[in-house]
């Protein structure tokens, strides 16, 4: 019994590391998105002043 569980958990932990890995470049491309979009929210800021 126990030796059908093992291929199970090995395949759920290499399926956890993988997603791990891929979420790490998504969350710092997220990261690199929302900096540009507040960088561009700032320039334009910066034109439109009325003084």
């Amino acid at each position: 019994m126990k030796t059908k569980k093992f291929p199970a958990l090995a395949a759920l932990a290499l399926f956890a590391a993988t997603l791990g890995l891929s979420a790490c470049n998504t969350m710092e491309g997220a990261g690199q998105d929302v900096s540009a979009g507040g960088k561009a929210l700032e320039r334009s800021a910066d034109r439109n002043k009325g003084y």
